[in-house]
């Protein structure tokens, strides 16, 4: 096999006696912490020594180096098995191992970017590979460096369908430099996985999806070499490797037995490490190092300080959809950073997210109709600051992916989110594609930000903003076009509403968001010609919500609110603003919403049927007035 070499018996069995150490460690970490899983620990010990000691490229003390291999361990339960490969590399004392678990440690149950030598968070199964096909695409088109990534998955989670959205996906773009792992260990947490032992089903199926699958001995050290240095030869699609494993390997009375799933080795330890020490032939310090990068070819990237190409240049009025206005502010930031890039699922005529496409065709990804693998490669894609990634569909279906998407704070990433066609304005096409629920979701994600533009002018910008904001932005667009309402040097800041309309003998305060902004509008104009004075909000960002801003325009017109969101009640923007007033004596707030499951309809209609339009408004107005 050319540029392949047979390793020294020597190597091969240092690599044996690593593989029986992280074993070791395994164990003895689990028994430290009296929770973990040692024995999905144990199946993998052999590839990971093989990964770590001779097949990947890496700086040990710069684990994030954007030269290096990246290795995605999936399986995140067998994170006690990582840690100790990280520590007989020489990263950290190996001592440190037995913290595992504890409050006071960052060597988590399962792992997150807490750690300096932890891309992403894994743990919740079938998201590993995505993310990692993520890391590839943008290795093999946009930095086009040498490194190669890794992902560890465990049998149990390949059941998930997110796992075959991903091994499509990188079947399709003919990713070469990634590498997947499967661990068929046979077990699964409660019984035997549907599949067991039955490698050939796994190979084939892998095959069909257009990848190269290898089936190895997961134990046999000179076997997971030579795979890995095949897969290293192969071009125009990924490989997998098919690893026949053992759960709870050389732990003797326990291996490949079930109920071991989950749970340190208690009185079975000693005996297990008695036998594993037994194992090691050479217990010295090995002369294996881990390798460096192959090329430091990575190219230096700036995703600082993205701006727009151009201000935005639209008329008051005039009527444009933001779903329109997001697709032309993507574009112009684009214009201006070669690493923002797009990301959609077969809805980029519809989220405007195409117009990428006529800066830079390359730098729009479509993932097809697969929400999660959709979420999990951007993920990947913004890992290492290596892209600025801009994610869109429906509003409505980025609820399929919600644990990608609460990962993704875990995992610490900056992808944005775009959701479009939201509420019942979107019309006859009815309830299955109104997003009705996506500001509450995106709420609740630990450091979200939300943004809610009101026009085209603040959606342009909301678009330049979430460019530069850490953690996970979420922009809600329009189907419907609405009305210019800003001047294009109007500036818009994170947390900071807007006043609208605004005079000194307001009543009530109304705040509403996108189109029933419009409908607020309408509302007060109507009112003023009965001499009632009503203030109008836009808070620009629902997360976080301008609660100084609220509470002194709540005063000033006698401590009355009205809500109007196009959104159920529960955690959309009326509760954004309770919270914030929920301290405050003497203010009331009124909200309308939608109330159930709508119907399909004119916008019109159903913004009048459920409660949001200017009528209701209105109508709501002359209500808490007699409060």
């Amino acid at each position: 096999m050319a540029g392949y070499h047979k390793l020294e018996a020597q190597i091969v069995q240092e690599l044996k006696d690593i593989a029986n150490k992280l074993r070791i460690h395994s164990v003895t970490s689990t028994q430290s912490s009296n929770s973990g899983h040692p024995t999905s620990c144990a199946s993998i010990a052999e590839i990971l020594s093989v990964l770590f000691f001779n097949t990947m490229r890496y700086k040990v003390h710069e684990p994030r180096d954007p030269s290096s291999d990246r290795f995605v361990l999936s399986k995140g339960h067998a994170a006690p098995i990582l840690y100790a490969a990280w520590a007989e590399t020489g990263l950290f004392p190996v001592s440190d191992l037995q913290n595992l678990r504890k409050f006071d440690s960052d060597l988590e149950g399962h792992p997150t970017p807490r750690l300096s030598f932890i891309d992403v968070g894994t743990g919740s199964l079938g998201q590993g590979l995505a993310i990692s096909a993520g890391m590839a695409y943008v290795g093999k088109n946009y930095d086009k460096a040498s490194y190669r990534v890794y992902c560890l998955i465990g049998d149990g989670e390949s059941a998930e369908g997110s796992i075959w959205e991903s091994i499509h996906f990188g079947g399709y773009y003919k990713l070469d430099n990634l590498c997947a792992i499967f661990d068929i260990n046979r077990l699964g947490q409660s019984e035997p996985t549907s599949l067991e032992h039955n490698v050939d089903v796994y190979q084939k199926r892998l095959e069909a999806f257009g990848w190269h699958a290898i089936v190895v001995d997961g134990h046999n050290v000179e076997e997971l070499v030579k795979a890995f240095h095949v897969a290293t030869t192969i071009k125009d699609k990924p490989t997998a490797l098919i690893a026949k494993t053992m759960k709870g390997k050389n732990f003797p009375k326990i291996e490949n037995l079930e109920n071991w799933h989950g749970k340190p080795l208690g009185d079975q330890a000693n005996v297990v490490l008695d036998h594993l020490k037994g194992l090691i032939k050479n217990p010295g310090n090995n002369q294996i190092q881990p390798k460096k990068p192959l090329k430091e070819d990575a190219p230096v990237v700036d995703i600082s300080n993205i701006k727009l190409s151009a201000p935005p240049s639209y008329k008051i009025g005039e009527q444009v959809a933001t779903r329109a206005a997001y697709g032309t502010g993507l574009a112009k930031i684009a214009e201006n950073n070669s690493r923002v890039i797009a990301l959609d699922g077969d809805m980029k005529n519809s989220t405007y997210s195409e117009k990428i496409k006529k800066v830079d065709p390359k730098r729009f990804i479509e993932c097809f109709i697969a929400e999660q693998n959709l979420v999990g490669v951007a993920i990947g894609a913004a890992c290492r600051d290596r892209t600025v990634a801009f994610v869109s569909t429906f509003a409505t279906f980025l609820t399929r992916a919600f644990d990608q998407i609460r990962m993704g704070a875990i995992s610490q990433t900056n992808v944005n989110f775009v959701g479009s066609h939201c509420g019942v304005s979107i019309g006859e096409d009815g309830p299955s594609q109104m997003g009705l629920e996506d500001i509450a979701m995106f709420r609740t994600v630990p450091g979200s930000t939300v943004f809610y533009p009101a026009d085209a002018v603040s959606c342009e910008r909301a678009v330049e903003l979430a460019a530069n904001t850490k953690g996970i932005c979420f922009i809600r667009t329009n189907r419907p076009a609405t009305s210019v309402i800003y001047p294009n040097d109007q500036v818009f800041a994170i947390g900071k509403a807007n006043i609208l309309k605004k005079s000194n003998k307001d009543q009530v305060l109304v705040i509403g968001g996108g189109v029933t902004i419009q409908e607020a509008l309408n509302a007060a104009d109507e009112l003023s010609l009965a001499g009632i004075g009503v203030r109008i909000m836009d808070p620009f960002t629902v997360k976080p919500i301008d609660k100084d801003g609220i509470i002194k325009n709540a005063k000033e017109v006698g401590g009355r609110i009205i809500t109007v969101e196009d959104h159920y009640p529960q955690g959309g923007l009326g509760e954004a603003v309770l919270s914030a007033v929920a301290e405050e004596k003497d203010i009331v707030v009124k909200k309308l919403a939608i109330p159930v499951v709508p119907h399909s309809g004119t916008p019109a209609a159903l913004l009048d049927h459920y409660g949001i339009s200017a009528k209701h408004i209105v109508t709501a107005v002359q209500q808490i007035l007699k409060f």
